[in-house]
């Protein structure tokens, strides 16, 4: 499969990334500002696997990273994960309108803005697949992420709707809420915090992001042909 991913160059993206090489798809993602990380993946990868610099907030750039990879590929986009996201935590009351809107811009209307590109490439195919990276923090809330909060609940609404609209076409949507992850952005967690966190948790542990990625791998694969419109909780059991 040609998949499509953003934000793919660290983290819960570079595992993802680096699975679906494992899996045997071809690959190609987006990075905004982790040159050197994309390149040394790029290296890794024989051929199999490009990157393009893109800024998911804008139309022009998702329409550009689509080309390119459909240049890649020598053929069209059947899949698309979309990864990249950024977190902007604060009170509400001290969150700026700037803050709020920059998070959305990124992990709501970046999705939107990547799936209004790919799927016109998908629908010639009458078929595809594409996940969405959402959050617990979509379906719970958690105070202090309000902008985040509004951000990944609304894309867990716009997996749904782009499940029923785009059914038909046998292209198939689905949401990803991960709980905690260890990621640059949790290691940077004070310890009080980090143990408040693992409280909640009934395995005790964070997620390592290879196990996000495989999940990915499942919602990508054809022994998920029959799971549409679905949210799928990986948070170790975070809120039972």
């Amino acid at each position: 499969m040609n998949v499509v991913v953003t934000g793919g160059s660290r983290g819960i993206g570079c595992a993802i990334v680096e699975r679906l090489l494992q899996d045997g798809h071809k690959v190609c993602f987006s990075y905004r500002s982790a040159t050197a990380e994309a390149e040394a993946i790029v290296a890794a990868a024989e051929g199999r696997v490009a990157a393009v610099q893109a800024d998911v907030t804008s139309e022009e750039d998702c329409r550009r990273l689509i080309t390119e990879a459909e240049n890649f590929f020598e053929g069209k986009v059947e899949g698309l994960v979309n990864n990249a996201g950024v977190n902007r935590d604060g009170l509400l009351l001290r969150m700026s309108e700037d803050d709020f809107n920059a998070v959305l811009r990124t992990d709501l209307s970046g999705p939107f803005l990547m799936a209004k590109a790919a799927i016109p490439s998908m629908m010639k195919l009458r078929s595809g697949r594409i996940v969405n990276m959402a959050s617990v923090i979509g379906l719970y809330g958690n105070p202090g992420q309000a902008n985040y909060s509004a951000a990944k609940a609304g894309l867990i609404g716009l997996t749904k709707t782009m499940a029923k609209e785009f059914a038909s076409r046998n292209i198939l949507v689905n949401a990803i809420a991960p709980g905690m992850v260890e990621t640059d952005m949790t290691d940077s967690m004070s310890e009080k915090a980090r143990e408040a966190a693992l409280n909640q948790i009934v395995l005790k542990r964070m997620a390592q992001p290879s196990e996000i990625a495989s999940v990915v791998s499942f919602l990508l694969s054809a022994d998920s042909s029959y799971i549409t419109g679905q949210v799928l909780e990986v948070s170790g059991g975070m809120i039972l």
